[in-house]
């Protein structure tokens, strides 16, 4: 019962569901960067890696998730477009669970390149970070709407219309956050003991 009324609650006020939860995921993430969540465990250096490679794989099945449901609703296949769009969902709190547990862990990695190549990177993570912050309220109310409503009841909502926007926001925040990782973690990137070990190394030779 207490279920039901919740749910009838959110579906008569989808934006205020909307701005809560969006709220609750800002404070999360602000307060992890801030330091001002002293809940995670330090990590190190092999667990931030292995973290780093856990959040590419699941930002690259959410993105092919994504686009499998964007192809499906275009083909009136409501049922596969449903189950596609809250396994992305669903994949993306994942992705911020682990993320969120990496950043609170500690460990940053720095890119060995410069040039074109290292501004070219500046402004697809920035792009990126961009369209993560501002595509949450957006993603979150296609979800809720989505949740909430009957196909039927859909189409006198915007989730076609707001579904349209937050799916192409999400997909590219999603294909540059992968090209970035590629760029920082298997191309250009070194990691910071690794830097501080040359002049080391150096040294001893």
């Amino acid at each position: 019962m207490a279920t039901a009324t919740a749910k009838r609650r959110v579906k008569d006020n989808p934006r205020a569901a909307t701005v809560v939860l969006s709220v609750i995921g800002y404070v999360l993430v602000l307060g992890t960067f801030a330091g001002l969540l002293p809940i995670y465990p330090e990590l190190d250096r092999a667990t931030v890696d292995l973290l780093s490679h856990a959040i590419a794989v699941v930002n690259t099945v959410a993105l092919t998730a994504l686009l499998l449901g964007w192809r499906w609703i275009r083909q009136g296949e409501i049922r596969k477009h449903r189950a596609a769009m809250l396994t992305a969902f669903s994949l993306i709190l994942a992705f911020l669970v682990i993320y969120l547990v990496k950043v609170g862990g500690g460990g940053e990695k720095s890119i060995d390149v410069t040039g074109l190549v290292y501004y070219a990177y500046l402004l697809m993570l920035a792009i990126h970070i961009f369209l993560s912050v501002v595509s949450v309220p957006v993603v979150v109310y296609a979800v809720v709407l989505g949740l909430t409503h009957t196909p039927e009841e859909l189409r006198d909502t915007a989730h076609a219309r707001i579904g349209r926007i937050a799916a192409a926001a999400w997909s590219l925040s999603l294909a540059l956050g992968i090209v970035t990782y590629l760029m920082l973690n298997h191309i250009y990137g070194v990691d910071e003991y690794m830097a501080a070990l040359v002049p080391v190394l150096a040294l001893r030779r």
